[in-house]
């Protein structure tokens, strides 16, 4: 589908104790290890590395948490390294109408750069044109999957949901992680999970062990597949852990 050049992110890029998880949210992670599950690893070609699209909404709602996420976020990738094959490129909103994407980066360590040079700013959601541009990167070559993170919705759902389709029929899985409960952003985002053949998994800050650990398991598995996410597993444990367990039924 033609886009609006206007509809694509500018390619510039500008600059406590942990709790357990509620006992409500049990019941989602649960669903969301089993769709992980059930989701086929990207194919890969020998050689060549995997790529994943990390979104983030940079509002304004998001900053008292903004901190917290760049660490968990930058840090779901270090698990890969030794795999030597996934590649990550950052996409963001914030402010008027700003959306923006970085270059692929190859390690945890660049992502966490980028990531510490974004400051939130006041604005509406843009999920629809991080969609768009997934859209566009797939159509240039294999994305393996889409991890997106944030906690309202503010867009037509319609429209959102129709470019969700279009990176479905590319074969890129989104995995949708909401922070907090707003209702409309999770009926979106489970939506846009369905649509892709990804996952919806919901978080608070007060689960940041948990979103670092599921962040992980989907960065590897991403990157290497079941034999590499079930390595994974063995030696970290957590929720890396139950989700080889729900794929392999040891």
């Amino acid at each position: 589908m033609a886009q609006n050049p206007t509809d694509r992110p500018d390619k510039s890029l500008q600059r406590g104790p942990e709790k357990k998880a509620p006992a409500g949210n049990e019941s989602e992670i649960d669903a969301f290890l089993q769709k992980v599950k059930a989701t086929p690893p990207a194919n890969k070609t020998p050689g060549v590395r995997g790529r994943l699209i990390f979104g983030m909404d940079a509002t304004a709602s998001r900053e008292p948490t903004w901190d917290r996420a760049c660490q968990i976020q930058g840090e779901m990738f270090t698990a890969t390294a030794e795999l030597g094959g996934l590649d990550v490129q950052l996409v963001f909103f914030r402010g008027f109408g700003e959306c923006k994407a970085s270059k692929w980066a190859s390690d945890g360590k660049a992502l966490a750069r980028l990531m510490t040079s974004v400051m939130c700013r006041a604005g509406r959601t843009q999920l629809g044109r991080v969609l768009s541009h997934a859209v566009g990167e797939a159509s240039k070559a294999k994305v393996g999957a889409l991890v997106y993170v944030g906690d309202c919705f503010e867009e037509d759902i319609d429209s959102v949901c129709h470019t969700a389709g279009e990176l479905g029929l590319l074969g890129v899985p989104a995995f949708m992680f909401h922070e907090g409960n707003d209702m409309v952003a999770a009926r979106a985002f489970r939506e846009i999970a369905r649509l892709t053949g990804g996952a919806y998994c919901p978080f608070d800050t007060g689960s940041a062990k948990q979103l670092r650990e599921l962040l992980s398991a989907v960065a590897v598995y991403a990157a290497g597949g079941r034999a590499a996410l079930l390595e994974h597993g063995k030696r970290h444990g957590g929720m890396a852990l139950q989700l080889t367990h729900n794929m392999t039924g040891k």
